[in-house]
């Protein structure tokens, strides 16, 4: 039953990046159906960001009332549906209407999977766990680009998404009986969980200091994943094919690093991945800065991925750990809201900066977002207890590393 249970969570995730990689790639031919100036893209993936902001705050309350295996089967057939309305939508405030549960499903169910990881399985379960959402907006845009290759409509991918969200919601509702099984007695009961306004959360000790390490983290990986092709084309001169490569080889170095810290979390402590990440992003930032051949270019990309790919699940598998189980779900869900806000203001403001100044500004903005980090990691060193980087793994008894 455990095998059971950890792939239907990690197929949960596979269905969280499904929607996330999926409006992008289809929103050319989106505006071009609907006369649509470009810039209208923005306005739906704000609509969607307003819901996984507010459902994230909301998560530990939903959680406490619902459970974590319910709240994700239900906002996962939330999100079902919102993609099955995307396929059949006639107009554009149509399709806005429907980003707002699409988001208010997504926030819940990633704030509600990763407080549930962190809580029960390893740190090398989350990072996988993430390994698996990266799965989830690589298979959008394939399943798109098949789908224009037999000369369909965008609709078409949006229904065969959202069939295989229906598919993943069906699975979690059938796996309800089997979370209580696997790990009933083992932790804190999900009624005991607290509830924390964010003015609350603030007032921890060491909570702002996760939050601008997500602020950074995330910023780093959505301004990479939004203007390193931009940058190569207008500043180094290379073709829009190559481009893509890179950002192809870009997310391979995130997958990866995700996946090899799953393998490392075996030997290694969070904080100690985290500080070896640092190591690997301070090299891939340098080599940016600089070089001006292309394929250095590209292989400090795959650096910088496979750097600050671990950061997000270990920053989220700590959280239990630094402020306890109790108050995990509500501080995760504040985690959460504060990586969106970052998802949607920094990489905007990286594109105002080289629409202004020039794509040269491209390296330096993300060494001082890196900057930001290390400041903020060196805070978090005073705050909490870590091992040294070479030192003994801190154990740290969970569930699964007990069977």
């Amino acid at each position: 039953m455990a095998t059971i249970l950890i792939a239907v969570i990690y197929a949960a995730f596979i269905g969280l990046g499904l929607p996330d990689s999926l409006f992008g790639t289809a929103w050319p031919s989106i505006y071009t159906e609907f006369g649509l100036p470009i810039a209208y893209g923005s306005l739906e993936s704000m609509v969607c960001f307003i819901g996984t902001f507010l459902s994230s705050l909301l998560s530990a309350r939903l959680i406490k009332r619902f459970g974590t295996a319910k709240l994700s089967a239900g906002c996962t057939l939330l999100t079902a549906v919102s993609l099955i309305g995307f396929g059949w939508a006639g107009s554009f405030p149509v399709l806005l209407a429907l980003a707002v549960p699409l988001g208010l499903g997504a926030g819940s169910i990633d704030t509600a999977l990763n407080n549930y990881v962190a809580i029960h399985y390893s740190a090398s379960r989350m990072s996988f766990l993430h390994c698996f959402y990266g799965v989830g907006v690589t298979v959008s845009p394939f399943i798109l680009a098949l789908v224009f290759q037999k000369g369909l409509n965008w609709r078409v991918g949006y229904r065969i998404a959202s069939g295989m969200q229906f598919a993943l919601a069906v699975a979690l509702i059938l796996s309800i009986p089997i979370w209580s099984k696997v790990h009933g007695e083992e932790s804190v009961s999900e009624d005991k969980f607290e509830t924390l306004t964010i003015r609350q959360a603030a007032s921890i000790k060491g909570v702002k200091i996760m939050w601008m390490l997500f602020v950074c983290a995330c910023a780093i990986e959505m301004s990479v994943g939004s203007w390193s092709s931009t940058y190569l084309v207008e500043h180094l001169g290379e073709s829009q094919e190559f481009a893509a490569r890179a950002m192809t080889v870009y997310y391979f170095g995130m997958t990866a690093g995700r996946a090899l810290s799953g393998v490392l979390a075996k030997k290694l402590h969070s904080w100690q991945i985290i500080k070896i990440g640092l190591f690997v992003m301070a090299a891939a930032f340098a080599t940016l800065l600089l070089t001006e051949n292309g394929i250095v270019a590209m292989a400090a990309l795959a650096l910088i991925g496979l750097g600050n790919g671990p950061m997000f699940p270990n920053f989220n598998y700590l959280t239990p750990e630094n402020f306890g189980q109790e108050r995990s779900p509500a501080i995760i869900g504040t985690q959460m809201a504060a990586s969106n806000i970052s998802i949607v203001t920094l990489p905007v403001l990286c594109g105002v900066l080289g629409q202004f100044l020039g794509m040269w500004i491209f390296p330096y903005y993300l060494i001082a977002l890196f900057a930001m980090m290390l400041v903020t990691f060196a805070a978090a060193m005073r705050c909490f207890t870590m091992p040294a980087l070479f030192g003994k793994r801190n154990e740290k008894v969970r569930t699964e590393e007990k069977s």
